[in-house]
């Protein structure tokens, strides 16, 4: 299991997740539903529910969109299949996690569980979600808002996807990418974010340099025959500014 440092547990949290995981032995990562730490009523930004990505690679979940935390009202309450399990509190099968090399320790920080998730469902694997138990999570204890964790995010995100997405997908979906970042870093250099545009700047010079890296420290995913669940086939950008949509059930139009 991984867990953060800034989570808080309650009691009887184990139980409902190990017993959902032996249910199957397909499963091979499940996450608890995830609370604000210093407001119990809603969704944390971490994680929330569970999981899911869009098909640029935007990573969301049930109950938090971008900035938006949904209240908990049990809308989240069955047990589903997801894209990812969030390593703030995140219960993975020993042998499949050694099956896969475990997280890619270039990452460093951010996102390395999502991309263990991913390779875990290209190998045939499925990821679930257990709101029967809950954890609260401080958020930011780790590290910091600041320059480098908007390195980090970018980079890794970048990295990421460039790892898991076939040759077909890359080719349109990263100047796509490159296009909202950039409209991302202007319209916070427009509200004097400067640590956010640096942080964004140097996430693409450090992706554009790791793509002609030899890349022997990264992990990479053995087989790409399974499904991927917990993806959203359209923009979660487009539904969040565009269309105005700031909850999981209004983009995609899902309860669970």
């Amino acid at each position: 299991m991984l867990l953060n440092s800034d989570v808080e547990v309650t009691s009887h949290w184990i139980e409902p997740v190990i017993a959902l995981m032996q249910s199957d032995h397909k499963i091979a990562a499940c996450q608890p539903k995830l609370l604000a730490y210093h407001n119990k009523s809603l969704f944390e930004y971490a994680g929330a529910a569970g999981g899911w990505m869009d098909t640029l690679g935007y990573p969301f979940s049930m109950g938090r969109v971008f900035d938006v935390c949904e209240e908990d009202r049990g809308q989240y309450n069955k047990p589903c299949e997801i894209f990812w399990a969030s390593g703030a509190a995140m219960f993975v099968k020993a042998d499949v996690y050694h099956e896969m090399n475990g997280l890619d320790g270039y990452f460093f920080a951010h996102q390395e569980e999502i991309d263990l998730c991913w390779r875990m469902q290209l190998a045939g694997y499925f990821i679930m979600s257990c709101p029967q138990s809950v954890v609260y999570h401080v958020g930011g204890g780790t590290l910091p808002l600041g320059e480098r964790k908007v390195f980090l995010n970018f980079r890794n995100n970048l990295i990421m996807v460039y790892k898991n997405w076939p040759l077909a997908e890359k080719i349109w979906k990263l100047p796509a990418r490159f296009a909202l970042d950039m409209v991302s870093a202007l319209k916070n250099l427009a509200s004097g974010n400067d640590a956010f545009v640096k942080g964004v700047f140097k996430a693409w010079l450090a992706f554009i340099k790791w793509i002609f890296s030899s890349k022997e420290e990264n992990v990479f995913a053995r087989e790409r025959a399974g499904v991927l669940r917990g993806l959203y086939k359209g923009s979660v950008v487009w539904q969040y500014f565009i269309k105005q949509k700031k909850t999981f059930i209004e983009i995609v139009n899902k309860t669970q």
